[in-house]
């Protein structure tokens, strides 16, 4: 491929992202699942992920910015992706499953009733709400208002319930730091059904290094996800909890490491390296797998389930851009130029593998990867993301009641 200049490159990507966002939608007005996004593409067939959905609302800010679509056609899709959320999309007590059929926007594959896609889609409601206002802001506090946060939270440890079926009830716990957090300031600050404040306080925070790295507290898969995905929307910087954590530092404690394990690993996996680098939930040579991760980590990492096999995603690096923008930024060039099958219609391809025989390239995208990479690119570009979720009165008060203050110098 011809040499790109960095800016080219966020460009290219942040458009190609938006854009799986926008086609990869179902756009038939007269359908009850109008606005519904495919989990994946090309191979998503019809199911809708309800975290591709949040993304993808949050997407329609930064096109209609950039100028990628008008801002008409933005408010459109938006107040009727929004009217689908809350007259159409199947849920119970305001939470939504996991995946949903595009057409009817009912429950597909069994899947679970999921707090945490469903804080994602509210955070994306959210973000358009005060992008344009009025009757779009009316809706997305009309759907933040319905969840009852407090069905989904275990008395008896004060942690939100890990998932829910009708057939099997709630199970385990978010008992552990992950990518939750964006559940906790929006429970909290919920007008209609909040929980207690200590609930964000309440889960183990569990410290460890790898190498000569500082420590940081860790994730149980240890992906780089889980450092990532309520920071798109939350600005934590500069801010510290009342326990002093700077969850900001954090993150970029958590990518360095990720890197550092990456250029370590490399003697042993070809993909690997300093300019390929961060693992993260993606495709694999094998499948789908949500537990590509780096250490430390709650997971037993002699477990040949969480070993690494060589699958680097680009989305892994993209989405800590804001924590650590030359190193991501080097990546983002590495894999253009020198890997160009990882190269397709919607940008990055979701993963490559060169420790298979032949080298493996994912075929298609996946939502929550193009989704943080499409955020996260425009926080580091603009802080756009940040600007208009940050306004929102609900959003402030949860992050002032779970005790955030400005960090002192």
């Amino acid at each position: 491929m011809a040499t790109i200049s960095n800016e080219d490159l966020l460009e290219l990507e942040s458009r190609l992202s938006f854009m799986f966002f926008w086609e990869e939608a179902n756009i038939n007005p007269e359908s009850p699942g109008y606005g519904l996004i495919r989990d994946r593409a090309p191979g998503g067939q019809d199911i809708c992920s309800i975290a591709s959905v949040g993304y993808g609302l949050t997407g329609l800010v930064i096109a209609a910015e950039r100028g990628w679509i008008s801002k008409s056609h933005a408010k459109e899709r938006a107040l009727g992706t929004l009217h689908t959320l809350l007259y159409n999309a199947e849920h119970i007590n305001g939470f939504f499953y996991h995946f949903i059929d595009m057409e009817t926007a009912k429950r597909a594959h069994q899947s679970e009733v999921s707090v945490i896609d469903t804080a994602i889609a509210i955070c994306g409601a959210i973000t358009i709400g005060e992008y344009f206002g009025a009757e779009i802001k009316e809706a997305a506090h009309k759907l933040y208002e319905r969840v009852n946060w407090e069905w989904y939270r275990n008395p008896e440890t004060n942690q939100f319930y890990m998932g829910y079926t009708p057939e099997r009830g709630h199970w385990a716990s978010w008992d552990m730091y992950a990518e939750q957090f964006m559940m906790y300031f929006l429970a909290i600050a919920s007008p209609t059904h909040s929980v207690n404040k200590e609930i964000f306080y309440d889960f183990k925070r569990q410290t460890g290094s790898y190498g000569s790295l500082p420590p940081f507290i860790y994730t149980w898969v240890g992906s780089l996800f889980t450092f990532q995905f309520s920071h798109a929307w939350f600005d934590l910087r500069n801010k510290v909890d009342l326990e002093n954590v700077d969850w900001w530092e954090n993150s970029i404690t958590a990518t360095r490491t990720h890197r550092q394990y990456c250029i370590d690993e490399s003697k042993n996996f070809k993909t690997f390296g300093a300019r390929s680098w961060g693992l993260t939930a993606c495709d694999g040579p094998f499948g789908y797998r949500g537990n590509y991760g780096a250490p430390p980590s709650g997971k037993n990492s002699a477990n040949d389930q969480h070993k690494p096999d060589g699958t680097v995603p680009p989305a892994g690096a993209i989405g800590s851009i804001v924590f650590t923008p030359d190193e991501v930024l080097d990546a983002m060039q590495y894999y253009y130029n020198e890997q160009p099958k990882l190269w397709g219609k919607y940008g990055f391809q979701d993963a490559y593998n060169l420790d298979v025989e032949p080298a493996w390239y994912g075929k298609d995208v996946i939502g929550i990867d193009k989704g943080i990479s499409l955020l996260m690119l425009e926080n580091y570009r603009t802080g756009l993301v940040w600007k208009y979720f940050m306004k929102n009165e609900y959003v402030q008060k949860g992050l002032k009641m779970a005790g955030f203050i400005k960090k002192s110098i």
